[in-house]
């Protein structure tokens, strides 16, 4: 699979019929052409046959390769417009000229100097059309937005409407050039998200730092980034202390402090002091390279709305096209009185009028734009179908440890029983959960604070949604929840306990229970508060036992809570929310690998970024890079603002050509009026496609 840039691909509909053309070759296993990326991305055997028929569908459009041949997908410049604006220019100077002197050239013996004026506007304005048309009908494609134009205008000039024909043009050439700028600056949206890509990793060797490429640091190295610099991968603090700008990878403004320890991500910026990181992951591995991966392919995914009107507009152009023709033959032929110059003429408006660049730019341009503005506030959405999703759902499903608590456990109380002491209990509850990287786990041995000696453990084994059994010094060791007791029929005096605890049994024999406390998150509040006000049944499914998950169920206000479950049972209460929604989606917020089963089975699946599982980021739909549950109900109202502008785009354009079209009809309408119709509402439609990408409420 390689990805590849595409030159001159400035149509959306361009970019429908190469990934259409190509996706019918027997040598392409896959093939996704992306218009605002202006890339493409396909599995082949044979590039220069997929060279070849690009050519035969747009023949101005050119993969992009270097020297040696490879894909490139460096994010191009912004297009220059010189030549179009001088072009617009010359034709807009010989249509007012030809408009100013026109009755006096019309009624002179050089009457043919009215052709030469507006027929060279006509060339220098529609000069790429016409060949562009020209070329697709030579190849049989003939249905098209050029072919369409070409008939229309070269139609306008027989029956002697040639300043209408220059306009046709000349607006055509002006829209595209806005059309152009405006999809750039939504490409640009996304350029500032793939500027966080660091471009080199200061490398410390025994003492000695050289400037190399990220991916070419090992994990375990050691890096130096100096103040203003990009941290290049993901790693742990071992020296220094600073303040990191991290806008680009969680949309947060405020600097955040870092302490030796801390863990730092790959695109953050140092703002202030030196810091040494080890390296933790490769680069390939990095959160940067994942946002990058994530952001490049999340066009690629697209919603139901922009496949329906690619489809659409393949049908569309050749149905309108009839319609014109029957337009201009049917009624002088059936009714007295008619004449074909007039018929042909309402019937070459139509044409104009009838062009759906409107709704095929500026689909994909606003769901695009919805991304990049979900991206840049930390949110980032995997495809525009998730986009649709979103909008759709009416639950809600939260983990609790990590997502909605902070899942900084801390040993608050230990509990003695049958005569064993509260050191005791601490140091086999430590030795037993010594191999877990669990929170809780971790939160028993750094209370224990004592090196572990491994060698008095001889073996430990986890029992999934139970806890963990182990032999220490000889002796069996059990520590996990009340279930596990109950499992293993050891009697303990006590089964309800408010809080995370983690009981513990040696030989058989009860010998208390360690309660360890977790606190919120501090937008865990507002996160319910937000969802409960539009609407959103809240429902949070927990491992913790009912004392526990009913206190923080009180604290959250949230609606529904489950508790004592094993991921598998997570999944099925998923599932049971799914069949109960009655039409509405339901999402999973979680963070842990555990949780990964459950995001995949949700309709649309988040999970948390910075501090969650590569696993549940690698199987969500939606990633939260600041790990704050209260982006939840952003990422709704952001999907939901998304939708309405792409649906005001498809009402607007289809109403206003319908009403153009049919004032065509009756002769109210002139070529003046079509091109408003036509290019005027493509602009309309993909400046509101923009809007998207402006601030949104938090």
């Amino acid at each position: 699979m390689k990805k590849y840039k595409l030159k001159n691909l400035d149509c959306a509909s361009c970019a429908a019929k190469i990934e259409d053309g190509l996706t019918k070759m027997g040598e392409v296993k896959f093939v996704n052409v992306n218009f605002v990326h202006s890339t493409m991305t396909i599995d082949t055997d044979d590039i220069d046959k997929v060279k070849s028929r690009i050519k035969e569908i747009e023949p101005e459009v050119e993969i992009e390769t270097d020297d040696k041949g490879k894909a490139m997908i460096s994010v191009s410049e912004l297009a220059e417009n010189r030549q179009t604006i001088i072009k617009a220019s010359l034709g807009l100077l010989l249509l007012v000229s030809g408009l100013i002197f026109e009755d006096y050239l019309h009624d002179t013996p050089y009457h043919y100097l009215e052709y030469l004026v507006f027929g060279a506007a006509y060339l220098i304005t529609g000069w790429k059309v016409l060949v562009s048309a020209g070329k697709n009908i030579v190849k049989g494609q003939v249905f098209n937005e050029h072919f369409l134009m070409v008939v229309a205008t070269l139609g306008a000039f027989a029956i002697d409407q040639m300043p209408e024909a220059v306009a046709v043009m000349l607006f055509y050439v002006v829209g595209e050039l806005f059309q152009d700028i405006a999809v750039n600056r939504s490409r640009r949206s996304i350029k500032s998200l793939l500027e966080i890509k660091p471009d080199y990793a200061n490398l410390s060797v025994n003492g000695e730092v050289s400037r190399v490429d990220p991916e070419a640091v090992r994990v375990g190295d050691t890096i130096i980034v100096k103040a203003g610099e990009k941290i290049p991968l993901d790693g742990v603090i071992v020296e220094g202390i600073s303040f990191l700008d991290t806008s680009a990878l969680t949309g947060e403004s405020v600097p955040r402090k870092v302490n030796e320890k801390d863990t730092v991500l790959a695109g953050m910026i140092n703002q202030t002091g030196l810091l040494t990181i080890s390296v933790t992951k490769l680069f390939g591995e990095s959160s940067v390279s994942k946002i990058l991966e994530m952001v490049e392919n999340a066009s690629s995914k697209k919603a139901e709305t922009e496949k329906f009107i690619t489809t659409f507009a393949k049908y569309y152009t050749p149905v309108v096209v009839i319609g014109a023709l029957m337009l201009a033959i049917l009624p002088p032929l059936l009714f007295n009185g008619q004449t074909f110059s007039d018929w042909i003429y309402r019937a070459l408006v139509v044409l104009v009028i009838s062009c759906p660049c409107a709704l095929v730019i500026s689909i994909p341009l606003g769901y695009f734009g919805g991304i990049g503005a979900a991206s840049k506030r930390g949110i980032l959405v995997k495809g525009s179908n998730f986009l649709d999703a979103l909008t759709k759902v009416k639950t809600v499903v939260f983990d609790k440890t990590g997502t909605l608590t902070k899942g900084e456990f801390k040993v608050s109380e230990i509990v003695t029983s049958n005569g064993f002491s509260a050191s005791e209990i601490l140091e086999f509850a430590a030795y037993a959960e010594s191999s877990s990287n669990h929170p809780i786990a971790k939160s028993i041995t750094e209370k224990f604070d004592r090196k572990i000696d491994y060698s008095r453990i001889k073996q430990v084994d986890e029992i999934s949604g139970f806890g963990i059994r182990a032999i220490i010094d000889g002796k069996t060791v059990l520590a996990g929840n009340d279930k596990l007791l109950h499992k293993e029929n050891i009697q303990h005096p006590v089964c309800e306990v408010e809080g995370t605890v983690v009981h513990i049994a040696i030989d058989a024999r009860y010998a208390g229970y360690i309660i360890i406390s977790d606190s919120l998150k501090d937008d865990a509040i507002e996160a319910i508060e937000k969802l409960n006000a539009r609407n959103i049944q809240t429902v949070m499914l927990t491992g913790d036992n009912q004392y526990a998950a009913s206190a923080f169920a009180r604290k959250l206000n949230i609606g529904k809570f489950f508790s004592q479950l094993l991921p598998e049972d997570k999944v099925n209460h998923i599932e049971r929310l799914m069949s109960e929604s009655k039409g509405g989606k339901v999402a999973f917020v979680g963070d842990g690998i555990n949780d990964s089963p459950v995001i995949a089975r949700a309709d649309v699946g988040i999970a948390m970024g910075a501090l969650g599982s590569d696993a549940a980021i690698e199987t969500a739909d939606v990633v939260l890079m600041t790990d704050s549950p209260s982006k939840v109900a952003m990422a709704i109202d952001l999907a939901k603002r998304t939708r309405i502008i792409v649906w005001q785009n498809i009402l607007f354009a289809m109403t206003v050509k319908l009403l153009f079209i049919v004032l065509g009809i009756f002769g109210i309408a002139t070529m003046w009026e079509a091109v408003f119709g036509d290019m005027g509402v493509a602009l309309i439609a993909v400046f509101n496609a923009i809007r998207v990408q402006k601030n949104i409420s938090s």
